[in-house]
């Protein structure tokens, strides 16, 4: 087995990524070395490094990837440039239709982390969930490694003490998580231990020949508010508790996947459980989802519930688009989605007290306040859309929501030192 050296970043990396997240070297390998910090970095691709953990700025995924009912490879390459475009630091091929390694090149081809769920290929090349087999799962797995992807999502802690949570204490949604289904569907019809909870350590022997990062993944996220206390989830917490101590403990950097659905009260202790138990591994989370009644609009609860969960500890948020829920999502979905993610990673590093992002904020009260328009539109997230909204009306020294009673106008001229003009 490797050691924990053997993924470490080159000096040249380490510089790389430390300058990216103005933290020092000393610091970052620290957090790196201990496993608090991850740079899911395939060596057959090249792309700028994306750390994910603690000290590091908040990170965003986007989830692209083709559907039996809609199979555009090309729909997928346009998804993924406007992800990429607006703000996406790493992306997730969650193809299920069509040629799925042909899809996963031209997602392998955008010029950030690309991470992937083997279980679905797997599906599809055995033609049911039942005949998938651990010998066809880990064949899948090494396929993906040795195409270049930087991180896998395994759904290793949905075991069969899983299994008997879910019989015991039923929930209204069941299973959600489409690879936790997967899992759940094979242990029912074949009566045996998921592989990868069995043979972990033979996965990890995979991952480090390929030095690629596991995600483990939530399989037992809840679907709805309902069955966000059910007890296969916290069964599930537990599992990958074990499974991140002891990947850690064999050298292989891992990121744990987090909740879906639960009010918003909820989000903090679950945060800071996972984190707690997993020994304050890099956390990538869906959403959460603090309501279940906004379909259309799930990017909006989904970035609330982000921000929330930044606070307490949250490093890496997955985009759930405007059709989640609803739809697979089309190219305006992706943007409007990463975009919500965006804004709530933003916050998630203010909430951080990360000093380039206060002093973003500290500049544009400063353009708001000279009514320097153009400022304020090089400060914003969306400069694009910050533009086209004010200039939809004729272009003046204010905006046409107040015109000429504007108040930061007023004030500002009352107390302008003597002498001094502001006019234009």
């Amino acid at each position: 087995m490797v050691n924990i050296h053997d993924f470490l970043p080159d000096i040249h990396l380490l510089n790389e990524t430390a300058r990216a997240e103005s933290i020092d070297n000393e610091q970052l390998l620290r957090l790196i070395k201990t496993g608090r910090v991850v740079i899911p970095q395939n060596p057959i691709r090249s792309h700028p490094p994306c750390a994910i953990g603690e000290g590091c700025r908040v990170k965003v995924n986007v989830n692209v990837g083709t559907s039996s009912n809609l199979c555009d490879p090309e729909l997928e390459r346009e998804k993924a440039g406007a992800a990429i475009k607006n703000g996406a630091h790493a992306l997730m091929d969650l193809s299920t239709g069509g040629d799925l390694p042909a899809i996963r090149k031209i997602v392998l081809s955008s010029p950030v982390p690309v991470g992937t769920v083997p279980v679905y290929e797997a599906v599809r090349r055995a033609g049911s969930v039942q005949d998938v087999d651990a010998d066809l799962l880990f064949n899948v797995i090494r396929d993906h490694c040795r195409d270049g992807v930087d991180f896998l999502t395994l759904h290793c802690g949905v075991n069969q003490d899983v299994l008997r949570s879910l019989r015991e204490d039923p929930r209204r949604m069941g299973v959600v998580s489409r690879g936790g289904a997967f899992h759940v569907a094979m242990m029912a019809a074949r009566e045996e231990e998921n592989p990868l909870w069995k043979e972990f350590d033979y996965l990890c022997e995979i991952l480090a020949e390929n030095q690629v990062v596991v995600s483990l993944g939530d399989g037992m996220r809840p679907g709805c508010h309902e069955d966000a206390s059910k007890e296969a989830k916290t069964v599930e917490y537990l599992n990958l508790g074990r499974l991140s101590r002891h990947a850690h403990k064999l050298g292989i950097p891992r990121m744990i996947e987090g909740p879906g659905h639960m009010p918003l009260e909820q989000v903090g202790y679950n945060v800071r459980m996972i984190k707690e138990i997993t020994n304050h591994a890099p956390l990538y989370l869906l959403g959460p989802l603090v309501t279940d009644i906004a379909p259309g609009y799930d990017h909006v609860v989904s970035a609330v519930g982000g921000a929330i969960a930044c606070k307490h500890g949250a490093n890496f948020l997955c985009m759930v688009s405007p059709s989640e829920h609803l739809a697979l999502p089309r190219v305006n979905d992706i943007i409007e989605g990463t975009r919500a993610s965006v804004l709530a990673a933003h916050i998630g590093n203010l909430l951080a007290g990360r000093a380039d992002a206060r002093e973003r904020e500290i500049s544009m009260g400063k353009a708001r306040q000279e009514l320097d328009w153009e400022k304020q539109f090089s400060l914003s997230l969306f400069p694009d859309v910050a533009r086209s909204i004010h200039g939809r009306d004729e272009e003046k020294e204010t905006c046409s929501m107040c015109g000429d009673l504007c108040a930061v106008k007023m004030v500002r001229d009352l107390f302008a030192p003597p002498g001094k003009s502001h006019e234009p």
